[in-house]
């Protein structure tokens, strides 16, 4: 029955991206779909593309291997998605809108009046990170599929992989978007029934709600502070794990939700519908983590992978119609993110690059899509390769994401958030920046003395939103 639900399932979202594709008839379409998206859909949308395999499978396996230490993600994550819709949505449409751009780098680059250099940074940061980003997304998929069907995970991330890139390719945002509409219920659906439901199977089996709460024999698992003594660690430690709320500012495969909005009108309704699905959402992620432990136990996870506890508590404890409902909503969230991040990337290659018109000098709108999706698929083969690759040598999901979020989050959330609420804000601030977010991330990231102190997603913040205000201070525009 799971294999028979997730089988129709995947079904829907091919016949989703062939329908999507009557409406498609040039890049406006494409890239932002027409700019004619609904607030639910675009809540939706942006919730189930920023959510991706590391909530489902990542952060409850980080709850299981690491503990109550990380409830401050969970807090910084609601006060992220909240902060970003509540203080750049509707900036950020109205702007975009008043200079025509359709992505990120085009929107800087118009704002700034620039030569181009700012969009050749900003491509070069997006195709790097998104490599990374898309790729955890294959790799999560694979060990979802492993988990259902048994099979080969090199199997699963080639079959997602495929799927993606077909919907993707067919109906490009819109496609996307209205496929996220249906994901984001499934995956609400997970997160919220899921750990109920767990929490009354354990309540009605005899466990109490403190053995459920604290399962684990480890007192440093079972200690939001990680058991540090020190007011300087635990601040740290705190920091460290609210830093992932700074992520959203900057991620621009969330941000063109805002830009693809109907009208700023609908920006006040998406946001509210984002609010209440965000809170929900992020702590049940986090308890999923907690009443599998306390139903296998923690013997069971040693020498297991814990980001598999999702599909396996949901095969175990569910009837096997609504395990396969929900366990194809943790495929759906692997699948949202990555084909916004294919979208994002190839519109950002296709366009702020040009490479869209590298066949023609004189391209047509219809050679300009089919170059666009050209790239598409190129980059969905790259991605592809670097999950195999990821799967063989063992790196874990929650990793991947959080260089790939810190990445994009630290190089764009402060050029982005000054840009709108900073009139001083300069050319040469953007670029600092942007440079400045993207280095500091790689060698912070490759670091583990630094990111023992304070992680690259904090830190790279700090250092790019710094870099722009100094840079815009001694380099004004005229």
């Amino acid at each position: 029955m799971i294999e028979l639900i997730f089988s129709l399932y995947l079904l829907l979202i091919i016949f989703v991206g062939i329908f999507s594709n009557k409406f498609i008839a040039n890049k406006l379409d494409f890239l932002l779909a027409g700019r004619k998206l609904g607030p639910w859909v675009t809540a939706f949308s942006e919730r189930a593309s920023g959510e991706s395999a590391w909530l489902l499978l990542g952060l409850p396996g980080a709850a299981i291997a690491i503990g109550y230490g990380e409830i401050w993600a969970v807090l910084g994550i609601t006060i992220g998605i909240i902060s970003s819709w509540f203080l750049v949505a509707e900036k950020l449409r109205d702007e975009t809108e008043k200079y025509n751009a359709v992505t990120i780098p085009d929107y800087l680059e118009k704002k700034f009046n620039d030569d181009g250099t700012i969009k050749l940074i900003s491509a070069g940061i997006i195709t790097l990170f998104f490599s990374f980003y898309v790729s955890a997304q294959f790799h999560g998929a694979g060990k979802i599929l492993e988990q259902i069907f048994g099979i080969d995970p090199i199997y699963g991330i080639t079959l997602s992989a495929i799927i993606i890139i077909i919907y993707t390719l067919l109906g490009g945002l819109l496609a996307v978007a209205w496929t996220d509409l249906i994901q984001g219920f499934l995956m609400i659906g997970t997160l919220v029934i899921l750990p109920t439901l767990g929490f009354l199977y354990l309540f009605e089996s005899g466990t109490s709600f403190e053995n459920i709460l604290f399962a684990s024999s480890d007192p440093i698992k079972n200690s939001i502070f990680s058991s540090l003594d020190s007011f300087s660690s635990m601040t740290l430690l705190a920091l460290g794990g609210m830093s992932w709320g700074l992520g959203y500012f900057g991620q621009p495969h969330l941000l063109i939700r805002y830009m693809a909005i109907k009208s700023v009108k609908d920006v006040k309704i998406a946001k509210w519908i984002a609010t209440f699905w965000a809170i929900p959402g992020i702590l049940g992620a986090f308890l999923i983590g907690i009443v599998g432990l306390a139903y296998f136990g923690e013997d069971y996870f040693i020498g297991k992978d814990p980001e598999t506890v999702m599909p396996l508590l949901a095969s175990t404890l569910l009837p096997s119609w609504l395990a396969g409902l929900l366990i194809s909503g943790a495929v759906a969230a692997m699948m949202s993110t990555a084909d916004s991040q294919l979208l994002v990337s190839s519109s950002t290659i296709s366009e702020d690059l040009g490479l869209s018109r590298l066949f023609k000098k004189r391209s047509t709108e219809i050679d300009l899509l089919k170059n666009t999706r050209l790239i598409t698929t190129i980059l969905g083969v790259i991605a592809y390769s670097m999950a195999i690759y990821s799967q063989i040598t063992g790196n874990s999901i929650f990793g991947i994401v959080s260089f790939a979020w810190s990445g994009l989050g630290s190089s764009f959330g402060p050029a982005i958030i000054l840009s709108l609420w900073w009139n001083k804000t300069s050319t040469k601030g953007v670029i600092a920046g942007l440079l400045s977010g993207s280095i500091s991330t790689i060698i912070w990231g490759s670091n583990s003395f630094l990111k023992s102190i304070v992680t690259e997603r904090l830190s790279s913040f700090i250092i790019a939103f710094l870099a722009i205000v100094i840079f815009s201070y001694i380099y004004k525009d005229e």
